[in-house]
């Protein structure tokens, strides 16, 4: 399968925390494929650590690398000192719709910006490689008609190739709708037009 038609991502949160100099570095990765989700998990973490000094964030809603649904927060510290680096961490982790989140504590040393970067970027340095992962599939939509005699065969193929059926429209015949990657397109259609002598062609939208 084209490596671009899958990527890994979050399956668990984690947190690394840290004492740099007094301040108080509390760092959660997490499963993140919206930016709704980063508003909902930054208002549990300020609930689970009150009156912190920053609450700096970073996250990757999509496809690892991608900057259309990306963004960050450095919160209140210097500009470049905290989200712009964290985002750098999360875009170079091959990890796709992953969120972060640093809470600092300030224990009274200023850190410089060049401090600060490497405290806001160590937690997720260890973060990243006690985060547990799972592969994610790109999957696209298609269809394909059938006799209801046929259609045990079809839900045998399906899954064969781990696509997920969205429907069944049952009329004079059956109406599957389903997702599926598009490396397995050409394979389905193999095995389809061998079960049913040519007659069975799967329908597929880009």
């Amino acid at each position: 399968m084209n490596v671009s038609e899958c990527y890994l991502i979050p399956t668990s949160e984690c947190m690394v925390e840290e004492a740099i100099k007094h301040s108080r570095f509390i760092s959660i990765l997490f499963h993140c494929p919206d930016p709704h989700v980063m508003k909902v998990q930054l208002e549990k973490v300020k609930h689970r650590y009150p009156n912190a000094s920053h609450y700096c964030y970073a996250f990757v809603c999509g496809q690892p690398k991608s900057t259309l649904s990306s963004g960050f927060s450095d919160d209140g510290e210097p500009s470049g000192s905290a989200g712009r680096p964290m985002l750098a961490h999360l875009q170079g982790s091959d990890i796709g719709e992953i969120g972060v989140i640093v809470v600092r504590y300030f224990g009274g040393t200023k850190l410089g910006v060049g401090g600060l970067v490497r405290a806001y970027s160590s937690g997720i340095k260890q973060g990243l490689k006690i985060l547990k992962t799972s592969l994610k599939q790109l999957r696209y939509p298609g269809f394909v008609e059938c006799e209801y005699a046929q259609l045990t065969d079809v839900e045998y193929y399906l899954a064969q190739y781990d696509a997920v059926i969205e429907d069944k429209l049952f009329t004079d015949k059956v109406k599957v709708s389903f997702s599926i990657g598009k490396g397995f397109e050409q394979a389905l259609n193999r095995d389809l037009a061998t079960m049913s002598q040519g007659h069975l062609v799967a329908t597929f939208t880009p």
